[in-house]
């Protein structure tokens, strides 16, 4: 049995292949025993070489909310006013401390996902907190 490190695409995809013929090898086997370390090896060249990055908060927030069947007025005990929750999923706000810890516990989602930083970007009118159309006048006093 020789068993080598994956180390670039072509292995990668030559030890999935030979994976997907082992798939149904019974515990206890050496086909099952080779099973284990060829998916342990693929897992570390593809953690190295294709990292799944973090979900976004926000998004995570939004799938849990799915899968539990929640709409925005259940996050209200959690986050705070109505306004507040809608400044946290346009992304105009962040989370604070508080609402992970509340959000983490009531919902499920990992606190580390609610930490990291959120890759959404309000729009221009969400961060300007102006009506679109209005005009600027410059203040004359």
């Amino acid at each position: 049995m020789e068993i080598k490190p994956v180390r670039n695409a072509k292995e990668h995809k030559a030890a999935l292949a030979e994976v997907e013929g082992l798939w149904d090898a019974k515990p206890g086997t050496s086909e099952h025993d080779r099973l284990d370390v060829l998916v342990t090896l693929i897992e570390a060249y593809e953690e190295k070489h294709e990292p799944i990055p973090p979900p976004d908060p926000i998004d995570a927030i939004l799938f849990r909310m799915e899968q539990l069947d929640l709409d925005r007025k259940a996050l209200e005990p959690l986050i705070g006013s109505r306004a507040r929750v809608s400044e946290i999923l346009s992304g105009k706000r962040s989370l604070t401390l508080p609402m992970i810890r509340n959000l983490s516990a009531a919902m499920g989602i990992p606190a580390d996902v609610l930490i990291s930083e959120t890759r959404r970007t309000p729009s221009p009118r969400q961060s300007s907190g102006r009506r679109r159309g209005a005009i600027r006048r410059p203040y004359v006093g």
